[in-house]
């Protein structure tokens, strides 16, 4: 332990030494830390949270979701959509700037033009890059740069969620003069057009990111964005490092908390103990996730509906929140659409009502007899809550073991149908409902598609097609709620909460908001 604290004592005195040398006023640079390591900087390989967060810093798409879930401006300045839903034609800003590099010639940089965005969506594509994003591109049967400022996309079928698709960090623009002798120059230095350019990134270390003196943002008083002149990234691994740090003013951000701590940092009812509020705040945030348990439809022991619906009524959401979770939740008290997302209804859940579980329990046993106990599989990091929840279905006779597993092999078992009931979780990755229902389409069946439960429901399918005929919003909510229901009903999940994000602030940083879809944007950050 001693050693690694004199590493980390060091990475932070490097970090200050970079910052030093670098002649960086120290107030105008965030500092955070990352307990996992960054695999990559391209953004076709923003998969994970950690790459997201930095080439959400570093790049732009055509378009951006602010933290109301709207689709604004980004580097295209408008876009018209065509009647049959399947045109897209967006006019670019003609003041969007690559950062400077030695390979754009005498300037050291150029504008961004339509025929770069050909040339990022053929890269994003193209299997031989070994992007992880690849799959936004599946239903976009052609696009071409009209001319320097106009960039078009023809859809294979009408798709009304695609401006949030393409939201994406992996659907940013990367200039093709990086490319030229390969990936090399990428590699060693990614250009893109964000707030900050790359500096120095040493694996499992360090990142420095510097402001980008050409960005084109400006704030309503006229002022260039950002405000910040650097971010640096840490990673070291211990979150319980990671908060004593904080405390101290070495970072200025942490996001949520480890369960081996949070006792000391937040009291019953979810607030920072006052002891830290001195130096520290705490952001609570929705975030668009919903954490539940999945039944595995096709499973050679497949659990009886009345067994899910008993555990739908028998579970007590409002308790998981208060004691495991520290208000630090939603209980999902709706379907699977998590609270603000146009489609959730909570009249699509289930009402906590022990006494109905108990009797849908007492009829299986009067039909089938006594009940073998059911498997419920999870990771180490959830285990109490799945304890929770075996003790509360063990009081109304329904008895659940616990089986904890590595990562690795959840990961693997949820795509090839290994277990029969297991815990999950399910993020937005663009802010529409389809995102999560999508889940349970007939033809998204695992391993291939993400429907684990393979649930299949021939209502539930006609409205999941006929929803992407509908342009408007709040009719396509309609549909969407209709679906959640017809899922609920058939009980293929048990929703156990709708995250919440907590992000841990040095009192010193100023006008930071975590979107719901958890980006970090650090754009108009500033620090006193």
């Amino acid at each position: 332990m001693m050693i690694k604290q004199l590493t980390y004592i060091f990475l932070i005195f490097s970090l200050f030494s970079c910052s030093k040398k670098s002649d960086v006023d120290s107030s105008k640079v965030f500092k955070l830390n990352r307990y996992d390591n960054i695999s990559s900087l391209d953004p076709i390989n923003a998969r994970t949270q950690a790459n997201t967060w930095a080439c959400n810093l570093i790049y732009n798409s055509l378009v951006k979701i602010n933290n109301k879930l709207e689709i604004e401006p980004d580097i295209a300045k408008s876009w018209n959509i065509s009647d049959d839903g399947r045109t897209y034609t967006f006019t670019l800003n003609n003041n969007v700037y690559f950062h400077k590099h030695k390979n754009f010639g005498k300037d050291s940089t150029r504008i961004v033009v339509a025929n770069d965005f050909v040339y990022s969506f053929n890269r994003l594509k193209d299997p031989t890059f070994g992007g992880s994003g690849g799959w936004i591109m599946n239903n976009i049967e052609n696009y071409t740069a009209v001319n320097d400022t106009i960039f078009e996309i023809k859809l294979k079928e009408a798709f009304p969620p695609f401006l949030g698709l393409i939201s994406m960090k992996y659907a940013s623009v990367v200039p093709h003069e990086m490319f030229k002798n390969g990936n090399d120059d990428f590699l060693k230095q990614p250009i893109g057009t964000g707030p900050f350019y790359f500096k120095i990134w040493e694996d499992n270390v360090k990142l420095v990111l510097r402001k980008n003196p050409l960005y084109f943002e400006y704030d309503d008083k006229g002022e260039r964005l950002p405000y910040l002149e650097a971010v640096n990234i840490t990673f070291l691994p211990e979150k319980n490092s990671e908060f004593l740090e904080l405390i101290k003013g070495n970072i200025d951000m942490m996001a949520d908390l480890d369960p081996s701590y949070k006792d000391e940092i937040l009291n019953p009812l979810g607030e920072l103990n006052p002891k830290y509020s001195e130096h520290i705040s705490l952001v609570k945030s929705p975030y668009l996730s919903t954490v539940y348990l999945c039944f595995y439809l096709d499973h050679q022991e497949s659990i009886d509906t009345r067994l899910r619906e008993a555990l739908n009524y028998g579970v007590d959401k409002d308790k998981i929140i208060k004691y495991m979770m520290k208000g630090l939740a939603f209980p999902a008290d709706g379907g699977f659409i998590p609270k603000g997302l146009p489609g959730y209804s909570k009249k699509s859940g289930y009402e906590y009502n022990p006494a109905k579980a108990r009797e849908l329990i007492l009829t299986y046993k009067k039909q089938k007899g006594n009940i073998k106990p059911i498997e419920l599989t999870t990771v180490q990091e959830y285990v109490d809550i799945c304890e929770f929840i075996s003790a509360e279905m063990a009081k109304l006779g329904l008895p659940i073991q616990i089986n904890v597993v590595p990562g690795p092999t959840m990961r693997d078992g949820k795509s090839t149908g290994k277990f029969s009931l297991f815990r999950a979780n399910w993020g937005a990755d663009y802010p529409d409902a389809e995102n999560f229902l999508s889940l349970y389409y007939s033809k998204n069946f695992s391993p291939e598609g993400p429907n684990y439960s393979h649930f299949k429901n021939t209502s539930f399918d006609q409205l999941y097609e006929k929803s992407f005929l509908i342009n408007n919003l709040e009719e396509r909510a309609i549909i969407y709620s209709k679906m959640d229901s017809i899922l609920m009903k058939s009980t293929p999940i048990l929703p156990l909460f709708y995250d919440q994000t907590a992000v841990f602030l040095n009192k010193r940083v100023k006008n930071f908001q975590m979107s719901p879809i958890k980006l970090l944007d650090l754009t108009r950050v500033s620090k006193e």
